[in-house]
């Protein structure tokens, strides 16, 4: 699937992306707002497209001003096609997070980074996601200010509360199956690869090289977040 461009997968014309634009707008555009927003195409094209969806009846138009707008006509039978285009990358956090939910040993934290975060992929991009398994028997755990400070880093949202973890000693063969059988559920979502970057507490908040500074910023700055932060064991 084209992560950038979403709609690439079941609709491969102009089409697609002009309505997905309208369908998330929620509001009356001009042609050129709408051009602006699409992911491809040229603004002529934009217009042939809303001309022709007008004609449908699928896309409304009037005069606002000294503009012609558009939007989306949701009591349309053709307008849910439209808001399911909108929402394809929608759609696959939540499938994502509800799978990561089921998890048992859970991650600390996961996130989806890079180009997929971003969404300037392509279709043969791959997804990266970033997960903090448990600590498991044997490992280092963090420090306490350490994993505070390695926490801040992240901008967590207001329903993104801290959730205690299991008590009973994390399984490592049931997390690595887990792991394993992630990367073929994404792919049949979306046909693209999946590349994970697993790393224990102690690995997320060292500063030894586990995880470079610059992807550390990268993340605080763009990730998808797909679980809440846990409480973890510090020392």
């Amino acid at each position: 699937m084209d992560l950038g461009d979403p709609t690439k997968a079941v609709v491969p014309t102009l089409d697609g992306p002009v309505l997905a634009v309208l369908a998330r707008a929620g509001r009356p555009l001009t042609a050129g707002e709408v051009a602006a927003q699409t992911k491809r195409g040229s603004e002529i094209g934009v217009r042939r497209v809303l001309a022709r969806l007008v004609e449908q009846g699928v896309v409304g138009s009037h005069q606002m001003g000294r503009n012609r707008v558009h939007e989306l006509n949701r009591d349309h039978i053709a307008a849910e096609v439209a808001i399911a285009l909108s929402g394809f990358r929608t759609e696959l956090w939540r499938r994502m997070r509800e799978t990561l939910r089921k998890w048992d040993p859970g991650p600390v934290y996961a996130c989806v980074f890079g180009s997929a975060a971003r969404g300037d992929g392509d279709a043969s991009s791959d997804i990266d996601v970033l997960v903090v398994h448990p600590s498991f028997p044997g490992e280092p755990t963090p420090k306490a200010d350490t994993w505070a400070a390695a926490a801040a880093t992240i901008a967590l949202g207001a329903a993104s509360r801290p959730q205690p973890l299991p008590t009973r000693p994390p399984n490592r063969a049931r997390w690595n199956s887990q792991i394993d059988k992630f990367y073929g559920q994404v792919f049949s979502w979306t046909g693209n690869q999946l590349q994970i970057l697993d790393l224990s507490p102690f690995e997320w908040t060292s500063a030894d090289g586990a995880i470079s500074p610059e992807l550390r910023a990268e993340i605080a700055r763009e990730a998808v977040e797909l679980t809440p932060r846990r409480i973890v064991g510090t020392n």
